[in-house]
């Protein structure tokens, strides 16, 4: 589902703005106006498309006379030399735009490519993979939709979405999970759910003690995963298992085969390279 266009139009007007300044000098002083061309765009490698409505959108509010047809639709596998789109419309304005919705799609797609590796891998497995909050400042709406167009789940959008108690926020609390805890129940919202980042066994058995929602591993081995989901599954059958840190396309596999809920990774947003799209007249 994409970002309501109430949200994106005046991100992707900025964008515009930005890469405009006071005017395209090398559009314009071919003196095109009153010409009309067409264009491709074609992926120049293998990949997942995601953002081609959203560049489309950043491209028609340059000029509402472009026209855009997708070739492929979001999620979808391209090829090398693959066409994935087709543009028709004033010259000068595929001209002016053509940088800056290529941006958009092609970073979207790279976070999107990265996404599905990881997702592949747990492709026979109940456990979700799921990004973070480790995003590209005002980019955070975009690339956790592509997160979700290639497979993946997201964690929160925002800090006020759920609570994370984190390590920094136990010592803020004087070092104890359960008066973190305490003090986090006596002024939350409902429904707001909790969840603890745990380091030891015994943190998860604060965790379990305390009773919230969701209960993070982080940065714990393999055997320390199969440990801790044992405690839990034994003394919390309810409380969700998110296990993060340290997360590889060799490891995710034996990880989720512990019978962990979530795996998280910020790895697709803030490790993947961009997805080469180009643009060529016809």
């Amino acid at each position: 589902m994409l970002p309501p266009w109430i949200l994106l139009d005046p991100i992707l007007s900025d964008w515009l703005r930005e890469d405009l300044g006071r005017g395209d000098h090398s559009a314009q002083g071919l003196g095109l106006e009153g010409t009309t061309g067409k264009a491709t765009w074609v992926a120049k490698s293998e990949g997942i498309i995601a953002g081609l409505p959203i560049a489309f959108r950043m491209l028609q509010l340059l000029d509402p006379q472009v026209k855009c047809t997708a070739k492929l639709a979001e999620g979808f596998a391209c090829g090398s030399g693959q066409v994935i789109a087709e543009l028709e419309g004033p010259l000068a304005s595929l001209l002016s735009g053509e940088r800056a919705a290529l941006n958009v799609a092609m970073r979207l797609s790279g976070v999107a490519t990265a996404t599905r590796r990881f997702v592949d891998q747990l492709a026979d497995l109940p456990t979700q993979f799921v990004d973070t909050r480790k995003t590209t400042p005002g980019l955070r709406l975009l690339e956790k939709y592509a997160t979700r167009v290639g497979g993946g789940t997201n964690h929160r959008l925002g800090l006020d979405d759920a609570v994370m108690v984190k390590d920094n926020h136990i010592a803020a609390a004087g070092g104890s999970i359960a008066a973190a805890i305490k003090k986090l129940r006596s002024q939350l919202p409902f429904p707001l759910i909790i969840e603890v980042e745990t380091e030891t066994l015994g943190q998860v058995m604060e965790a379990i003690s305390a009773g919230v929602g969701v209960i993070m591993l982080d940065n714990m081995n393999l055997a320390q995963v199969q440990a801790a989901v044992q405690v839990i599954r034994d003394r919390a059958p309810r409380t969700k298992i998110e296990v993060s840190g340290n997360i590889s396309l060799e490891n995710i596999r034996a990880i989720a085969e512990t019978g962990v809920d979530y795996i998280s990774s910020s790895a697709p947003i803030t490790r993947s390279p961009w997805l080469d799209i180009s643009m060529r007249l016809q």
